[in-house]
């Protein structure tokens, strides 16, 4: 896989790390199933480390504060995510594939395709930026949702909505992850009990 060709770069050729990205439209469940597939490859015996983007830190905290402040302009909040992403991948992704952990993330570069895409820029560019910096996945699950039933989960009713969870914005993205074709990309019907989802990732996963 073309992800792990970053880890012998890493000087870590002989650990069996594995990087794993759950995407998809807002109310498919990622969160769920990252916590299922954490649980899953504990029991194995594996080191596991889960995150998200944005993450915790001051540039993905700001991101965060501005869907309730004010939204940022397009190119401010493309930036902080650029910036919030470059330090997740040195302090935690890196380091963890390099001692040969599992690293599990609930979004990821191509999340910011999706949604700074449908502000205006070509997700194509934001993704070859992305692979200056950051290491490609070894498998990505889109979780994948008709846009009533991702709507009803996250609670929008009657058109009201914010920016982020409008129908036409989440059908712009769902178009963006639908063009995505990489090998390493699976595609998982959302629309099942989260058990059931999980049964169907697991299947995917190398022992």
């Amino acid at each position: 896989m073309r992800g792990l060709q970053v880890r012998v770069l890493l000087g870590a050729p002989n650990f069996h790390s594995m990087f794993i990205v759950f995407e998809g439209i807002d109310g498919t469940g990622k969160s769920t199933q990252v916590g299922l597939l954490a649980e899953t490859l504990r029991a194995r015996g594996r080191e596991v480390i889960t995150s998200k983007e944005p993450t915790d830190g001051p540039h993905g905290t700001r991101l965060r504060q501005s869907a309730e402040t004010g939204r940022l302009s397009s190119q401010e909040e493309l930036d902080l995510f650029h910036r919030d992403r470059k330090e997740h991948v040195e302090t935690l992704i890196k380091p963890a594939l390099a001692r040969g952990a599992v690293v599990i993330l609930d979004r990821y570069f191509f999340s910011t395709m999706a949604y700074q895409g449908i502000r205006g820029f070509d997700p194509a560019e934001i993704r070859r930026i992305n692979e200056e910096f950051a290491p490609l996945p070894d498998l990505v699950f889109i979780l994948e949702l008709d846009l009533d039933t991702a709507l009803s989960r996250i609670g929008v009713r009657d058109g009201q909505a914010n920016e982020f969870e409008q129908r036409d914005a989440l059908q712009k993205c769902h178009d963006v992850f639908a063009s995505l074709d990489d090998d390493f990309i699976h595609r998982i019907d959302a629309d099942q009990t989260p058990e059931e989802v999980h049964e169907a990732i697991v299947k995917l996963i190398p022992e």
